[in-house]
């Protein structure tokens, strides 16, 4: 194939649909203002489309009647945001999933050095990763949880995680539940309504199908955060204090109206799609799974059998992980994703080291058969040298 084959999806989904490219140019030409930052129509306009986003990804996540959607330029920073806006007390136990990526631990490295709260890892199986729930509870009986955090789907091994069924578990101790939803929003169907998870972190350019520059966080249970970012919100200006006026308060500077253009017809395109986007990948990551069987010389790290969405991670014998992304790039033009993924805590189960962590390949909306078949084909050749 002469094309570039794309399978990096996990790392920003590429193409998009056509609505987010035709929005984006839209808004661009139409809309390219500073929201609701004046009196006049256009200001007003873009305001209003900002608050219909916020409509339909809150609709999206079926959250609690109080939900509100909150924009920031990534999920990185909506980590940042939740995250360092609790009020963490010296001795605060917060567990975190194996899966968890950077943007979540690197954040919590930095506030337990300012606050002295403990992290702790929730049990997994260690053949399956599966979560070990018996554990989990014993763990939480053991020392009580302030602050539960986890993945809803894993971007190293495709995993979705139980979160629900652990947030029940941490609500008898009365912990906030944030849920890291980046690779699961617009491919995996949500449910927030009537769950204990407070916050749910989401990601514009990933599973959503929409632009860089816009990710943020749903607020499903009214806990009030403290500002980590300051500035104009255009509203009390005569006050160096941070407004306390919902939304606003978090959302300081002049907001991506382009960007969240392209978020709402990403939203509207993954409404459309229902649970249809994610049987196309489950299927497509079996089809690639069963030729990945037949190359003796790959290892498929789990899981093989559980819910998954179309990631899978492997490495080939005698090859570290970088070299075959190199080779499938410049002789197959395959584009794949190698390394440790930013997520630091999963590779001691997966014992990936000897390789330099894994070959990750993730499925799209636009994956065709055909090149995944490509794929197993240039895996094999590789394989036999």
């Amino acid at each position: 194939m002469g094309k570039l084959i794309y399978l990096d999806n996990a790392s920003t989904t590429y193409p998009k649909p056509e609505a987010v490219y035709q929005a984006m140019e839209e808004a661009g030409r139409k809309l390219g203002v500073n929201m609701g930052r004046g009196s006049y129509h256009l200001a007003q306009k873009a305001f209003q489309m900002a608050e219909d986003a916020r409509k339909r990804i809150c609709q999206l996540v079926q959250g609690n009647p109080t939900a509100k959607a909150i924009f920031t330029p990534s999920a990185t920073i909506a980590c940042n945001q939740v995250l360092g806006g609790l009020r963490w007390k010296a001795g605060d136990v917060v567990y975190v999933t194996p899966f968890e990526h950077n943007a979540v631990m690197r954040v919590l490295h930095a506030l337990q050095a300012q606050y002295g709260f403990y992290i702790e890892e929730l049990a997994v199986d260690a053949g399956t990763l599966e979560m070990d729930k018996e554990k989990i509870r014993h763990q939480f009986l053991r020392n009580p949880p302030a602050v539960l955090v986890m993945s809803h789907v894993s971007n190293v091994t495709g995993a979705i995680l139980p979160f629900q069924e652990i947030a029940a578990m941490a609500e008898k101790y009365q912990a906030t539940v944030v849920v890291d939803g980046s690779q699961a929003l617009g491919v995996v169907p949500v449910c927030l309504k009537n769950t204990f998870v407070d916050f749910y972190i989401f990601a514009g350019h990933k599973a959503l199908y929409g632009p860089m520059g816009i990710g943020g966080y749903v607020d499903n249970s009214g806990k009030t955060l403290k500002p980590v970012l300051f500035g104009g919100t255009g509203s009390d200006s005569l006050s160096l204090e941070m407004g306390q006026d919902g939304i606003r308060m978090y959302e300081p500077g002049s907001m991506n109206v382009v960007a969240i253009a392209g978020l709402l017809a990403a939203v509207g395109e993954a409404g459309m799609g229902g649970e249809r986007w994610l049987q196309e990948e489950q299927r497509l990551r079996q089809r690639l799974l069963e030729k990945l069987s037949r190359i003796p010389e790959i290892t498929v790290y789990p899981p093989t059998g559980q819910p998954s969405v179309g990631i899978v991670s492997f490495n080939i014998e005698g090859y570290q992980a970088q070299e075959v992304g190199i080779l499938l790039d410049e002789e197959y033009h395959i584009a794949v994703r190698t390394g440790y993924h930013c997520a630091p805590l999963i590779h001691k189960y997966l014992k990936d080291g000897q390789y330099g962590g894994t070959v990750r390949v993730s499925i799209g909306r636009f994956t065709a058969e055909e090149e995944l078949a490509y794929l197993a084909g240039a895996l094999q050749e590789i394989a036999v040298g």
